[in-house]
């Protein structure tokens, strides 16, 4: 039988966390600024001189 890879298991616990704290981080900026669609900033274009 093969032995379990704690490494390879704690790797994706972390990266599962991280995503979903991004995530909430995005959900928050949202509520506070509800003009930013996904995460995104919409600036105008600046006209060329």
């Amino acid at each position: 039988m093969a032995k379990p890879n704690f490494q390879f298991e704690k790797r994706q616990r972390e990266l599962e966390k991280k995503k979903k704290k991004e995530q909430k981080l995005q959900r928050k900026a949202q509520k506070k600024d509800p003009s930013q669609m996904d995460g995104e900033q919409q600036h105008p274009a600046e006209p060329a001189d």
